[in-house]
């Protein structure tokens, strides 16, 4: 006889063409077209694809930030995780949302008054402007490919999950997607998507959690009382997904320290008019995030409850159907079809950002700074930035069909592993340690980004979930416990080790001016 949790799977609709899901998925794309050509007719300079003109209001800014940050990580990997592994996979809504007093207190404002399109433009304010902006540029492509194959992998589940594609056909369409919004669009699309998105993605996890809870006699406590009562008191304690105490530890440093290292976030910070507004900003972005990972509590256990983790997983072992499928349990295959568009629209909309910031870094710190040595002429990084996206969203594609069946909110945490080793350590040192050198700056990012990339390839996450090796090199999931303080190390040690007179004026000049003023205001 057929498990119950195979015939649940077999009687979902999931995988097959969904005239909701398609209908809204069609919506969703003349909208966003519609904005796409609107802002495609106001992009004419750089700073209108990079910045958006810097005229995004702080408003503006917090929903496109919360937009970002709001990824198929959340929505379907977070959900999913909790579903599965119950307790455990709160420390990613955790983690995430801990992360942005970091922002809001150590980067925000520095970023607005020192750069111009990158984290980049911060470094090289009082740093030699070749050796960082390359090593910049490679620890923001590691981020943001990392990035890129979390979303691609929860586009794809999704496309095929409404109109019934194969897997691989289904993350072609979302690359195509995204690199038209990016290519014609710029900021200025991408930032309208985005606030699009918050708020279609903000309203549907909203419905779904209250139709939790409405089971549940609007009671929390109660459906966490099910949990236990269905799968065991160990669903509401640790030790089901993280194990390792250490890997525990590693996973909250990469999640909180990770924000204020992500390019396409740091990028939004050049959007808006001013400091101010960037801090404004910033409380905004909070406070939707926030609420939107008090949710994801909601479904996680809702699914877990109500569906099953054996059902979720037999629909996508990685577990990234489970909101969908709460979906489809709660409101049929209507809500399914409503729930799996707006969350096609998470997918979209933060790819379209990961893709603009790592063609910042091709074009503007690469190319325009360092290979024409800010002699480029009229248009020019404006080609090259575009040229960039197409290139990104091909790797884009590729990766995401090599990466199938990954839990995407896991496949994040590895990308935020290395914002936070190879950004976050060289950016608050040469913010705020006046002795920083270029040298010092450099071999902190080199090593931040090697070093990760190194360990990760080492681990269970590689050799065994991929490879299929017995065992890994290195036993922690998450190198970050080892990464984020050995980036810090190395880039004081060396920068100690070596002099840069040109550093050290640079701070006494811009820096320090741009701190003070800060504090007095």
């Amino acid at each position: 006889m057929m498990p119950p949790f195979l015939l649940q799977a077999a009687a979902s609709s999931i995988g097959k063409p969904n005239a909701v899901a398609m209908s809204f998925f069609f919506f969703f794309i003349a909208v966003t077209l519609g904005i796409t050509y609107w802002a495609a007719r106001k992009t004419r300079t750089t700073e209108q694809f990079y910045a958006a003109g810097r005229s995004v209001t702080a408003g503006q800014n917090g929903f496109a930030l919360a937009g970002d940050y709001m990824s198929a990580a959340s929505f379907l990997g977070i959900a999913g995780l909790v579903s599965t592994t119950g307790f455990d996979g709160l420390i990613y809504s955790t983690g995430w949302l801990v992360g942005w007093p970091v922002v809001l207190f150590l980067v925000a404002e520095p970023l607005r008054n020192l750069g111009k399109y990158t984290f980049a433009d911060v470094l090289a304010t009082r740093l030699q402007q070749a050796p960082v902006r390359i090593a910049a540029a490679v620890g923001t492509l590691s981020t943001v490919i990392f990035y890129l194959i979390a979303q691609m992998v929860g586009g794809g589940s999704l496309i095929k999950l409404m109109f019934g594609l194969s897997y691989e056909t289904a993350v072609v369409i979302v690359g195509a997607a995204m690199i038209a919004y990016v290519i014609f669009g710029g900021m200025l699309a991408t930032t309208w998507v985005q606030i699009v998105k918050a708020a279609l993605l903000l309203g549907g996890a909203a419905a779904l959690a209250f139709m939790v809870l409405l089971k549940f006699g609007m009671n929390p406590l109660a459906l966490f009382a099910a949990a236990s009562a269905k799968y065991g008191t160990g669903m509401l304690a640790p030790g089901k997904l993280v194990a390792i105490p250490l890997d525990t530890i590693s996973l909250g440093m990469a999640l909180m320290f990770g924000t204020a290292g992500l390019p396409h976030i740091l990028m939004r910070f050049y959007t808006v008019p001013d400091a101010k507004a960037a801090r404004k900003s910033v409380f905004y972005a909070t406070g939707l995030i926030g609420f939107f990972y008090l949710l994801t509590f909601i479904l996680g256990f809702g699914a877990m409850v109500l569906v099953g983790p054996d059902a979720i997983k037999a629909v996508d072992k990685g577990g990234n159907m489970a909101a969908p499928l709460l979906a489809e349990y709660l409101g049929g295959t209507p809500f399914l079809g409503f729930i799996a568009a707006v969350a096609f629209a998470t997918i979209l909309a933060v790819v379209a950002g990961l893709t603009l910031s790592g063609a910042a870094a091709l074009s503007h710190d690469l190319w325009t700074s360092v290979v024409r040595k800010g002699q480029a002429r009229a248009g020019e990084e404006l080609k090259v930035a575009r040229g960039a996206a197409l290139v990104l969203g091909v790797i884009a594609v590729v990766l995401g069909i090599v990466f199938k069946g990954q839990n995407v909110a896991f496949m994040v945490s590895l990308a935020f592993a290395i914002a936070a080793s190879a950004n976050f350590p060289a950016l608050v040192l040469s913010i705020f340690w006046r002795r920083c050198t270029t040298q010092g700056a450099v071999a902190s990012m080199v090593a931040g980004t090697l070093g990760t990339l190194l360990l990760i390839w080492l681990s269970p996450v590689i050799q065994i979930d991929i490879l299929k090796h017995t065992a890994a090199w290195f036993p922690l999931k998450n190198p970050a416990v080892v990464t984020i303080p050995g980036s810090f190390l190395i880039g004081i040690v060396v920068s100690l080790l070596t002099s840069d007179s040109k550093a050290v004026d640079g701070y006494d000049g811009s820096v320090r001016d741009m701190i003070d003023g800060a504090r007095a205001a």
